[in-house]
C-alpha cells in the first residue's frame, strides 16, 4: 500500500477544517464545515471535530473490519456526540459538520461510503475512472445560491448575501428533500452512498475534498483523466498547486463563481499494487 497525501488551509493563518489519513488497507477524508468559533455553539471548532470523526472513523473501520461501514461512521459520530455534549450546544442549527468519504480493503473487494460533496476517485487497470460524489449538497445548493453567485467573491454584499444562503442551507441540513452530512445525529449514516468494486480492477484509489476537485467540477480546466495523470506522475501538491494558480487568477469569483475564493483543499492518492 503507497499513500501519498497533500493538505492545504484556505488560508495559512487559519485553523485546516479538512482531515484526511490511512492506515493498512483503509483511508478516511472528512471536510469540516460551520461558522468559525463560539457562532458554532461548539467551543472545540469545526477543526476539532472533523480530526476528532476522521480519527476515529478510522480506528473503526480497521478494528471493525466485517462491520459495515455505515454502523462505523454511525459509532464515530456517536462517540464524538459523548465527547462534547455536555460542554457544547449540540442543538445548534449552525453546530458542527463534515463530509466524509471511507475505503476500505476487505478480502477481494474495496468497500466504500460518501457522505456530502467531497469524491472518491475509482481509477480501473483498464483505464477506466468511476467517480463517487454525494451531490445532493450542490442539488440543493443551486435553487439557492443566485444572489451569491451574481456578486465579487469577498465583497460585502458577497458575504452577506453569503450568510444568508448558509443559513437557509442550514435548515436543509440532515433532512427528506435537504441533504445529508455528519454532524451531532449518528442516523446521518444511513445516508450515505456506499458500494464496492472488485479490487482486483482498480489502480488507485484517490480521496479530495471539494477544495481540491474544484479544478475539475467547478472550474472545468481538466478533466478527471488529466487529474488522474497529475496525481499519478507528481502527486497531491502539483494538484493543489494547480488549484491555488487558479483560484489566484480569479480572486473574485467572475470566471468561477463560489462561495470561498479558496478553500482547503486536501487529496489523498492511494495506489493499489
Amino acid at each position: 500500500m503507497r499513500v501519498t497525501l497533500s493538505t492545504l488551509p484556505a488560508d495559512p493563518d487559519r485553523e485546516n477544517e479538512d482531515f484526511a489519513a490511512a492506515a493498512p488497507g483503509a483511508a478516511v477524508l472528512l471536510d469540516g464545515a460551520g461558522v468559525g468559533g463560539a457562532e458554532t455553539g461548539c467551543a472545540h471548532g469545526v477543526a476539532w471535530f472533523s480530526a476528532t470523526l476522521g480519527g476515529l472513523l478510522l480506528r473503526s473501520i480497521t478494528a471493525q473490519p466485517a462491520r459495515p461501514l455505515t454502523d462505523c461512521l454511525a459509532d464515530s459520530i456517536g462517540l464524538v456526540r459523548a465527547l462534547h455534549e455536555d460542554s457544547c450546544d449540540l442543538a445548534y442549527r449552525a453546530s458542527p459538520t463534515s463530509t466524509v468519504v471511507a475505503a476500505r480493503a476487505a478480502g477481494e473487494v474495496l468497500e466504500y461510503l460518501v457522505l456530502g460533496d467531497s469524491s472518491l476517485l475509482l481509477a480501473g487497470t483498464d483505464g477506466s475512472i468511476d467517480v463517487r460524489t454525494d451531490r445532493r449538497l450542490d442539488e440543493v445548493g443551486k435553487r439557492l445560491r443566485g444572489p451569491v453567485d451574481a456578486l465579487p467573491t469577498g465583497s460585502p454584499e458577497h458575504t452577506a448575501a453569503l450568510a444568508e444562503f448558509r443559513d437557509a442551507l442550514t435548515g436543509l441540513r440532515n433532512r427528506p428533500g435537504g441533504f445529508w452530512i455528519a454532524g451531532p445525529d449518528p442516523r446521518a449514516a444511513e445516508h450515505a452512498l456506499t458500494g464496492t468494486a472488485q479490487l482486483s480492477s482498480l489502480a488507485s484509489v484517490s480521496l479530495l475534498s471539494d477544495g481540491a476537485s474544484r479544478l475539475v467540477d467547478r472550474f472545468e480546466l481538466i478533466d478527471w483523466q488529466t487529474g488522474l495523470s497529475v496525481l499519478d506522475s507528481s502527486g497531491p501538491d502539483e494538484l493543489i498547486r494547480r488549484v491555488r494558480e487558479a483560484e489566484a487568477d480569479d480572486p473574485h469569483g467572475r470566471r468561477w463563481p463560489r462561495g470561498k475564493a479558496r478553500d482547503d483543499a486536501t487529496v489523498l492518492h492511494w495506489e493499489l499494487p
